[in-house]
């Protein structure tokens, strides 16, 4: 970059009106999601050049001292490359070097150019941060968005909205549960990425009215097992049975697969005749059918491939070694082994929902075991492309000699099959005017609905839900105190705890206090600094 190289101190005096102070938008806020902006083909997140603009004023601030740098005039170009020394800025010709900044539109969106979504241009509410990574070797773009705006670009992108409010509604909750459930995260600087990777969020262009109403009608609502946000897994089409969570996923820290059990993600079927699919006629019969089920109305309800045998073979030489790399190949394959001739494949084990758990491939130079239903999908490619699921049943076509000529799979459903399936939801809210407590009640087994369960201790705490069904609960999960205080909608209330030691909850109905619609309550913390865990669980209407 040479002399286009400055110190932050000449940046100040580069960048055109120059304002002191902190920007407000910084004020403290744990309601944010950080997501990692990947390129049009969603796949790089870490950048060597980018460049954004603000459809409004906005400002660049310093990243730690949250202190504004510049103040930029809208729609003006601020083009990002990677330095050597740090960031390199370029504004009207002008050029900066900075560290870690962050990029505020306030009365505005930002946006990317050359990125869109949809076709549109890439807009986003909230903040951009630009982080340069470690080595040097790039920077990442990270929407700085509150929950509810990010659900907003999230919703309409992983569910059609011709699915029905109820369905989005029940779409909202589960995304919700995604960004506030711990989990793994591929990076540390950011919580998610915006790609089919973690959820699907394309910004404030792809927007929709109805899935809008979705989020804002289930605003602050997560589902909850034992008191704790769950792991709300969800896919395209579960072909007409959701399957375990321990069948479908190895454990992220062990790697060990099956992994244990989540007791909220069980093997669901749609209908309660639906007997579990482990035996192999049974799966047969029902994948090679169209029973009737929620997902019925979903392309990928039931579908084949089709492989000549000497076809299959040239994939599976391919795909064996890279997913060998996995662990869940064994023996492991590597470059130059020879796979021989195909003599059998057969599913070894299967989940409840009849999904291929191990399979068998036997050829004339050794005998395969595939664990795994990601691993599955990708082993047994047709045309490049994973097999949309791991419920399948092999069938095999052989010659007078015994010899395999064709292999053909009939499966069912797109996607990991555990927790909600998208289309069944949909089937759900407009076919059977299911609402959306049903929908995720449904799929997710024992859940209640109800705020994030806060702990409060020397501060007070406030936060707004919607209640559109009726009846509420105060639920305290760990208090020894005697008494708690609450307002609800500006009304202070202080209710009696008598809770013993044997009781793990104690519950309130705070219904009479609860409107159909947005309310605010605020947690008081209890006397003599003991903490308690608390949240409020929504209870439906008798009779839904």
């Amino acid at each position: 970059m040479g002399s286009k190289i400055r110190t932050l101190a000449v940046a100040l005096l580069l960048f055109a009106s120059l304002v002191g102070g902190v920007n407000t938008a910084f004020a403290a806020n744990t309601d944010v999601v950080r997501v990692g902006l990947t390129d049009n083909k969603f796949q790089n997140v870490l950048k060597q050049t980018v460049t954004v603009y603000g459809t409004a004023d906005c400002d660049i601030c310093d990243r730690e001292t949250k202190k504004i740098i510049s103040r930029i005039s809208a729609n003006t170009d601020i083009v990002i490359r990677n330095g050597v020394t740090g960031i390199d800025v370029t504004i009207n010709g002008r050029n900066a070097t900075l560290r870690d900044f962050v990029v505020i539109c306030p009365q505005g969106v930002l946006g990317v150019k050359d990125l869109t979504r949809k076709g549109k241009p890439a807009l986003y509410h909230g903040a951009f941060e630009v982080l340069q990574k470690e080595d040097r070797k790039g920077f990442y773009l990270v929407n700085l968005v509150e929950t509810q705006e990010y659900l907003k670009g999230v919703v309409p992108n992983e569910m059609p909205v011709r699915f029905g409010l109820e369905a989005l509604k029940a779409q909202a909750v589960a995304a919700r549960n995604y960004v506030l459930t711990p989990r793994t995260q591929a990076y540390k600087e950011f919580n998610v990425v915006d790609s089919v990777a973690s959820q699907v969020y394309y910004g404030v262009n792809t927007e929709a009215d109805l899935a809008t109403r979705a989020v804002m009608e289930t605003d602050g609502i997560v589902a909850l097992y034992n008191n704790e946000p769950i792991l709300a897994l969800y896919s395209s089409t579960a072909g007409g049975y959701t399957e375990s969570y321990s069948h479908a996923f190895s454990d992220p820290l062990t790697k060990m697969f099956p992994s244990i059990n989540k007791p909220y993600l069980t093997a669901v079927p749609d209908k309660s005749e639906f007997k579990s699919l482990e035996d192999e006629n049974d799966a047969k019969k029902f994948y090679e059918s169209k029973v009737p089920s929620f997902d019925i109305e979903s392309p990928y309800y039931r579908w084949q491939k089709q492989w000549a045998v000497g076809e299959l073979e040239n994939v599976l030489k391919s795909t064996m070694i890279a997913q060998s790399k996995t662990g869940f190949i064994h023996p492991a394959f590597k470059q130059g082994d020879d796979l021989g001739k195909i003599k059998d494949i057969k599913v070894m084990k299967r989940g409840a929902s009849g999904k291929a758990v191990e399979v068998e491939l036997m050829t004339t130079k050794g005998c395969y075991r595939i664990a795994k239903e990601l691993v599955i999908r990708r082993v047994f490619q047709k045309d490049g492309v994973s097999l949309p699921s791991a419920n399948i049943v092999f069938e095999k076509k052989v010659d007078s000699y015994g010899n395999v000529t064709d292999i053909t799979i009939f499966g069912g459903g797109f996607g990991h099959g555990v927790g909600m399936s998208q289309y069944g939801a949909g089937y759900m809210a407009t076919k059977l005017n299911q609402p959306y407590y049903n929908i995720l009640r449904h799929y997710y087994t024992g859940i209640n609905l109800g705020t994030m369960p806060k702990t409060i201790c020397g501060e007070e705490v406030k936060e707004t839900f919607w209640a559109p069904i009726g009846r509420a609960q105060l639920v305290i999960t760990n208090s020894t105190a005697a008494k708690i205080t609450v307002k609800i909608n500006g009304r202070t209330m202080e209710f009696p705890v008598t809770k013993t030691i044997f009781q793990k909850d104690y519950r309130i109905d705070i219904s009479r206090y609860i409107e159909d619609g947005e309310n605010t309550i605020v947690y008081y913390p209890p006397t003599l600094g003991r903490a308690v865990t608390l949240y409020v669980e929504l209870v439906e209407k008798y009779g839904t």
